[in-house]
């Protein structure tokens, strides 16, 4: 079947309709993937050609003689002039080439900008166009004068499909929770070692000894004060750590209009006056731990509003699944298992791409071993062999 190409800058040439209808018929789909979140970075700043965010999305249209074209594949791709914002690290890599004389920069890459979570990037109405859209990247990475491509963040199936392209996989890990269906947090709480468990009590006592209290603000109910409140402890954080947000309040207040109904706030309060507050992004079946801030120390506060809290919330609505956001071994301590994650490169320069091949396959076995080494020290009480967690 023969595709139209364009190379697009931004999502308007799509549209919220043809968009998230390509969106929803991935196997591996979530709210970032969406219009009205990718939309909302590029709108207000956060991820533009002036951040080092050039959008260059690449899109394949089926012309029907009756219709207009119809989007058959997408590829949220973006030339990118430094390595910021990715968790996928590469700046060994970028260094390397600096050291040879060689610019690393710029690059392509296919991500959701400041989102480490694993989703769909081969978006595709059937196997063909996603077949052609792996053709299509090929000859623009081979065209263009980047030093590199990168996909963060695909789903397995999508790093072999790519791997057999050509692409070198690179594996990392991160900290799931998963929801067998408890009934409340103790019920969760009775599946953990007792030292595990003892520890978690404690940390939520401190909390609750410090006259902390929570409410939930689902995203429709959330005000535009609510969200100046969050932006002042997302910013706040940064600054803790001498560093500048990605986003700004321009974003949040976006997306808060834009998509309410994936969004929750969790406030902490003391007195009645919010001290700290954490963003969430859920689906159905997923909740996503994003960002978190507070204006107080409080010990143990950062555990209950990002953590114990969520998982509250997910336990009362049946949610399966808790990512708590990247890396983070200290989460096993409070239930949550490794999990492994992809991604898929390619180097232009033929001596560099063997190096790096070398190299990656060296630091695949080194996972591996963390992974083994991870899966001895889970945090759950042994159960018969029939009842087993999965």
């Amino acid at each position: 079947m023969n595709y139209r190409t364009r190379i697009i800058s931004s999502l308007s040439e799509v549209g919220p309709h043809d968009w998230d209808a390509l969106v929803q018929l991935q196997a591996d789909t979530n709210p970032f993937l969406s219009f009205a979140f990718l939309d909302a970075l590029h709108a207000t700043g956060c991820a533009s050609a002036e951040t080092g965010w050039q959008p260059q999305y690449l899109t394949l249209w089926q012309d029907d003689a009756q219709e207009n074209a119809q989007l058959a594949a997408a590829l949220p791709l973006y030339a990118k002039f430094h390595s910021y914002g990715e968790y996928v690290f590469d700046w060994a890599w970028a260094d390397a080439y600096q050291r040879h004389g060689l610019d690393y920069y710029p690059k392509l890459l296919a991500a959701i900008p400041f989102t480490p979570v694993t989703g769909s990037r081969l978006l595709a109405r059937d196997d063909a166009a996603r077949a052609a859209l792996i053709q299509v990247l090929r000859a623009l990475q081979d065209d263009s004068a980047v030093s590199s491509c990168h996909i963060l963040y695909p789903p397995q199936a999508q790093a072999m499909q790519l791997e057999q392209a050509g692409y070198l996989l690179r594996s990392g890990v991160q900290f799931h929770w998963v929801n067998p269906g408890y009934r409340h947090f103790d019920d969760f709480l009775s599946t953990l070692e007792h030292k595990k468990r003892k520890n978690i009590r404690a940390e939520r006592r401190k909390v609750n000894d410090a006259g902390i209290t929570f409410q939930h603000i689902a995203g429709n109910c959330a005000t535009e004060s609510d969200w100046v409140f969050f932006n002042r402890c997302y910013a706040n954080t940064y600054a803790e750590h001498h560093s500048s947000p990605y986003l700004n309040l321009e974003f949040f207040l976006r997306i808060g209009t834009a998509m309410p109904h994936n969004i929750l706030l969790i406030e902490a309060l003391r007195d009645g006056r919010p001290i700290a507050c954490s963003l969430l992004i859920h689906d159905q079946n997923t909740l996503y731990g994003r960002y978190w801030g507070a204006l107080e120390h409080v010990p143990c506060l950062h555990f209950e509003t990002a953590y114990y809290q969520p998982l509250e919330f997910c336990i009362a609505h049946g949610i399966g699944r808790f990512e708590g956001g990247a890396q983070g071994e200290h989460k096993m301590a409070r239930g949550f298992l490794p999990q492994k994650t992809w991604s898929a490169h390619w180097l232009a320069h033929p001596a560099f791409a063997d190096a790096i091949e070398r190299f990656l396959t060296r630091e695949s076995g080194g996972i591996e071993a963390y992974m083994d080494e991870l899966n001895e020290r889970n945090p759950f009480k042994p159960v018969p062999a029939a009842h087993s967690r999965t």
